[in-house]
């Protein structure tokens, strides 16, 4: 028990020294940025990512992987943006009905017994071509409501912020503390054991995808708060951004073994990163690799300290 609880907060303390020293470097370089309204510009962008990153940390959670994320955020943005604004009903109809199609994937996946990756590759592809569909150009325009939740400012610290921790802490609270939770880290971790268990397999997977399409929708509905507009293109690179954001903050992509306040982390230490490259006056072109490299770097110091939990560990 000592051992499991040292490597669960092994998997926060990194993330968490991470965006530390990029917070720390982007005030060195940018010292007015130590603000609140500086920070609210450097974290802003950070919300819709979060959100999209505890979408594919729900998936990654029973093994699987998502790479249509991306273009589901840019679709449920196009929705925001038009249905959502003018006819409020039928955008959450739509909606509604995406998130159920998100459950069903999981649940063929299972059945039929075929790669995420081919299967969700796929629906990227379906959810790029109703978003164009919907959007030709970029246009639209976002919902009041929504433009005013994610523009507010609270008197302590920025919307950004407090929209961060709300969010680790109802992913926290569903994944790791609720029985649902505790059934779809089961059956990454042991689907066997679960099955034995007396629990449906399919049900966990569609509940887990099912959730991953709610915080997919909400990151979409987020990103047009904050952009104002949408575009079938908008979000596209979130789907490198969340695996990234997931495996960032210590989750894994087998085993069950995830941490939402950590994938939370992830995702705003990707978007630090983003700013801190800017600041430095890289070129957009290098700015990838450069966070790949940051990626790595982190990714080096947690196989570093588990192998130095695990010869502690040995007798």
């Amino acid at each position: 028990m000592k051992l499991r609880l040292t490597s669960d907060a092994m998997r926060l303390v990194i993330p968490a020294l991470s965006m530390t020293v990029l917070l720390a470097a982007v005030f060195w370089l940018q010292p007015r940025a130590m603000s609140y309204f500086g920070l609210n510009l450097l974290l802003n962008l950070a919300v819709p990512i979060a959100l999209a990153t505890i979408a594919q940390m729900l998936v990654m959670a029973v093994n699987d992987l998502d790479l249509s994320i991306g273009a589901f955020v840019s679709f449920v943005a196009c929705v925001t943006a038009t249905f959502l604004r003018d006819a409020p009903l039928v955008g959450t109809l739509i909606l509604a009905g995406a998130v159920g199609i998100y459950a069903l994937i999981g649940v063929v996946i299972y059945l039929r017994n075929l790669p995420s990756i081919v299967v969700t590759l796929g629906m990227s592809f379906v959810w790029a071509g109703l978003a164009v569909l919907m959007l030709p150009a970029p246009g639209g325009q976002a919902p009041d409501l929504v433009r005013w939740l994610m523009t507010v400012k609270p008197p302590l610290m920025p919307m950004a912020i407090v929209a961060s921790i709300v969010i680790a802490i109802v992913a926290h609270l569903i994944v790791m503390r609720s029985s649902l939770g505790v059934l779809i880290r089961g059956v990454g971790g042991n689907q066997r054991s679960v099955e034995r268990a007396g629990w449906s397999i399919i049900a966990a997977r569609a509940a887990a995808y099912g959730l991953a399409g709610v915080f997919a929708v909400a990151a979409g509905i987020a990103l047009v708060g904050l952009t104002t507009s949408a575009d079938a293109n908008i979000a596209l690179r979130y789907t490198l951004l969340s695996i990234a954001g997931v495996i960032l903050g210590g989750g894994e992509f087998t085993g069950g073994r995830v941490s939402p306040i950590g994938a939370v982390i992830g995702a705003l230490t990707l978007t630090l990163a983003g700013s801190f490259l800017s600041f430095l006056r890289i070129s957009p072109d290098w700015q990838i690799g450069a966070q790949g490299a940051i990626l790595i770097i982190v990714l080096a110091l947690r196989l570093v300290f588990n192998r130095v939990e695990k010869r502690r560990a040995q007798p």
